[in-house]
């Protein structure tokens, strides 16, 4: 299965894409054993392409003795970014896609998306509010933006399974601050988010977000907009799930620095 989209179909027609990618040079930002992620240009255009082979039995196994479902190349990232566009959902656009061997362990695949420009992380636009606190209405906004993208993807039945705060891309200028959610490498897609992913989702915001001098008040105005219900109802039916998500973010934050988390309720 291959499928691209203009411009690489008139700069590539007739050529084997599988090919021109893997022996593709480019700026390279990740590489593991069976994948690779780079940029690149064509006519002065930028892209991204992830490019995935065989993972083999031994990864295969090992993730499942682990209780956890393998990721054997781009489709899922590839089916998350169709989904999340058709619900308006701004992210990656795809440029290509190909997908190659009925062997689940030696099948090879690719995924080129158009490249983002001018972006920041909501990672880095938040790294400093601890010493250097935003102004009050920025603050709001990109709490709101973020609770209604992360909530329309949860909606729609779809978990990122790498739910930072530096998976949401903003441009500097824009006044509206949309959010861009990117990296869905490990994306899956169902009718309806299972619990344990939904918490960890969600655990993963509050995680990335506990060195930004987060509010109490932060915290409820982002579960508002994030659940589009009031805040005794909501708080009412998920008790549990919102325990479940503030005792998730806590073992994140003392695993990754290895102290207590800051007060932040």
């Amino acid at each position: 299965m291959i499928q691209l989209f203009e411009p690489l179909s008139s700069a590539w027609r007739g050529r084997d894409p599988f090919e021109l990618l893997f022996a593709l040079e480019g700026e390279e930002y990740r590489r593991v054993k069976s994948r690779r992620t780079f940029r690149f240009e064509i006519d002065g255009e930028g892209f991204f392409a992830k490019v995935h082979r065989g993972i083999g039995y031994r990864e295969i196994f090992k993730n499942l003795f682990s209780l956890k479902l393998p990721v054997a190349g781009a489709e899922n990232e590839y089916r998350a970014l169709l989904k999340l566009k058709a619900l308006g959902i701004p992210t990656m656009e795809v440029a290509g896609f190909g997908s190659r061997g009925k062997n689940i362990a030696h099948r090879e695949s690719f995924l080129v998306t158009r490249e983002l420009k001018n972006m920041v992380s909501l990672e880095d636009v938040t790294k400093n509010w601890a010493t250097e606190p935003p102004p009050s209405a920025l603050r709001h906004l990109l709490i709101r933006r973020l609770a209604e993208s992360s909530g329309a993807m949860h909606r729609a039945g779809i978990n990122h399974r790498d739910c930072y705060l530096c998976h949401f891309l903003t441009a500097p200028d824009d006044p509206q601050k949309v959010l861009y959610i990117i990296d869905l490498h490990r994306a899956q897609c169902r009718n309806k988010v299972p619990y344990h992913y939904h918490v960890k989702d969600v655990a993963g915001l509050l995680f990335s977000s506990m060195n930004c001098a987060i509010r109490r008040r932060d915290v409820l105005r982002f579960v508002r907009i994030y659940a589009q219900k009031p805040l005794r109802e909501e708080f009412t039916q998920r008790a549990k799930f919102y325990r479940d998500v503030a005792r998730a973010a806590e073992k994140l934050y003392r695993k990754e620095f290895r102290k207590e988390p800051p007060r932040w309720f």
